[in-house]
């Protein structure tokens, strides 16, 4: 079971896309957040394989998405931290790839950083387009909103993807006895988040690069869908 966040600290239909991407390969998918039925608490991660935080509204600073989880019902850090320490899985979309870092979770083994103002970055404004990066070596083509890049080290990491200044867009790092998994660009975008903005429709490529980047994250196989 995936356990999706759905608040205003995440953007309307982020949270379905990222829900259609996970049901696609398998998971069963529940909506937690002070306005869902599931509420944060340590009740609501028991059975539960896997956490997702999706994507942010557009020019929404990384500080006022984290001041917003915390007012959340029942929210605290060490929740998603201790979950995902004891063996679960954490999925960080775009906003939930910032939100990894500090300030954050503080799940990864670095940070994350804003790519368009990193050197030499291909899109260096905070519009919708499509990124080119590089996964597992293949020239790929993403959707992308002011996403972050990763600069991270250590044992297990697996940097998937980089953007064409080398910084990496999608990784797959350890945190105690779990695993944690973020993305700069969003493989979850649906057909219409490309129509809107007049972008040529790489959805299909996102879905492919949503299922690695998962079946990289949890290896096993999550049970089917109730």
């Amino acid at each position: 079971m995936a356990l999706v966040y759905r608040g205003p600290a995440a953007c309307d239909g982020c949270a379905e896309a990222a829900r259609q991407m996970l049901e696609r390969e398998g998971y069963g998918v529940r909506y937690i957040g002070a306005r869902e039925q599931l509420h944060f608490g340590a009740d609501a991660f028991a059975g539960a394989a896997l956490y997702v935080q999706p994507g942010g509204t557009n020019g929404q600073e990384v500080s006022t998405a984290w001041r917003l989880l915390q007012h959340e019902t029942g929210f605290s850090p060490d929740l998603v931290r201790d979950f995902v320490r004891a063996g679960g899985h954490y999925l960080g979309l775009c906003m939930g790839g910032y939100l990894a870092g500090d300030p954050g979770y503080d799940l990864l083994p670095g940070d994350s950083g804003q790519y368009i103002h990193s050197p030499g970055a291909s899109i260096t404004d905070e519009h919708d387009h499509l990124v080119d990066v590089a996964w597992r070596g293949q020239n790929r083509r993403m959707y992308f909103q002011d996403g972050p890049y990763f600069d991270v080290h250590g044992p297990g990491v697996d940097v998937l993807a980089r953007y064409s200044n080398n910084r990496a867009a999608a990784v797959v790092a350890p945190y105690g006895a779990g695993r944690v998994a973020v993305s700069g660009p969003h493989p979850e975008a649906p057909s219409d988040w490309y129509d809107d903005y007049d972008l040529t429709d790489e959805s299909t490529t996102g879905r492919v690069l949503g299922a690695d980047l998962l079946h990289t994250l949890t290896p096993t196989a999550p049970p089917s869908a109730p």
